[in-house]
C-alpha cells in the first residue's frame, strides 16, 4: 500500500533522513522505533506532506504522492494522529470531530461516538478541558473521521499515565482488527512491537534493522537499547 524508496528529508541545511526504504502492506501495523531524533517523525511528516522530500519517492496505492500538499494526502486516503494530540482547544469535541471529516464526505459521526463513548459524553465540552487520555481519544477519532485507508500514529502514548497508555494500545489494536492499515511511531518500543506485524529500527536517520514485531522483541540490540532489560 505504501512504498518509500531512497527517501531523504531534513530541516534547513540539516538532512535528518538519509535514503531510507520501507513498505507498509494493506492490513498491516508497521512500527518505527528508535531514539529521539532518529528520523521517525520526520519520515511521517514527509509522507503526510508536512515536510518536503529532498529526494526519493513515496507511493501510495501505486500512485506517486511525493511532495503532494497535505490536504491532497488526506483525500488520497492517509491521515495522521499527531504527536502531542494537537486538538483545537477552544473548539468543542464535536467541532474537532467534524473538522476531521472536512476533506471527505459522508463520514459516520455516530460510529465514532459509539467507538469512543467518552466523546459522546463530552461532545459540547471544549477540547482543551479534556484530560490527556481523552484528548488522545479525540485525536484518534478525528483522524478516523476522514475514513482513511492508512492511519498514521505519531507517539500516541506520549505524556500519558501507564493505565491510559494501555487503553491507547488496546484502541489501536481494535482499529487494526477492523482492517485498518497502520503506521506507528512510538517511544514505548515494547508497546509498539507488540502491536506491530513488522517493524523498522531507526538510528541516526537510517534504518539499521527490520523484521517482524516478534523478531525485534527478542533481537539482542533492541532488547539492550530499547526494551530496558
Amino acid at each position: 500500500m505504501l512504498e518509500i524508496r531512497d527517501l531523504r528529508t531534513g530541516y534547513g541545511p540539516i538532512e535528518v533522513v538519509h535514503g531510507i526504504d520501507l513498505d507498509v502492506r494493506e492490513g498491516e501495523c508497521v512500527a518505527l522505533i528508535g531514539a529521539n531524533g532518529a528520523g521517525k517523525s520526520s519520515t511521517l511528516k514527509t509522507v503526510c506532506g508536512l515536510l518536503p522530500a529532498r529526494s526519493g519517492q513515496i507511493r501510495f496505492d501505486g500512485q506517486d504522492i511525493t511532495n503532494r500538499k497535505g490536504h491532497a494526502i488526506v483525500q488520497a486516503g492517509i491521515t495522521m494522529c499527531p504527536e502531542g494530540r494537537q486538538v483545537f482547544p477552544g473548539m468543542t469535541v464535536m467541532q474537532n470531530l467534524r473538522l476531521g471529516a472536512y476533506a471527505r464526505k459522508g463520514a459516520d459521526l455516530d460510529w465514532m461516538l459509539d467507538m469512543f463513548p467518552i466523546l459522546r459524553e463530552r461532545a459540547n465540552q471544549a477540547a482543551g478541558t479534556l484530560s490527556g487520555g481523552e484528548q488522545e481519544m479525540l485525536a484518534i477519532a478525528r483522524a478516523l473521521m476522514s475514513q482513511p485507508r492508512l492511519c498514521i500514529f505519531d507517539e500516541p502514548s506520549l505524556g500519558l499515565a501507564p493505565k491510559i497508555v494501555a487503553e491507547v494500545a488496546q484502541t489501536i489494536a481494535s482499529i487494526k482488527a477492523m482492517g485498518m492499515t497502520i503506521l506507528l511511531v512510538e517511544q514505548n518500543s515494547l508497546m509498539a512491537l507488540r502491536l506491530a506485524d513488522r517493524a523498522y529500527l531507526f538510528e541516526a536517520g537510517e534504518i539499521v534493522l527490520e523484521g517482524t514485531g516478534a523478531e525485534l522483541q527478542t533481537h539482542p540490540e533492541v532488547v539492550k537499547a530499547y526494551l530496558g532489560h
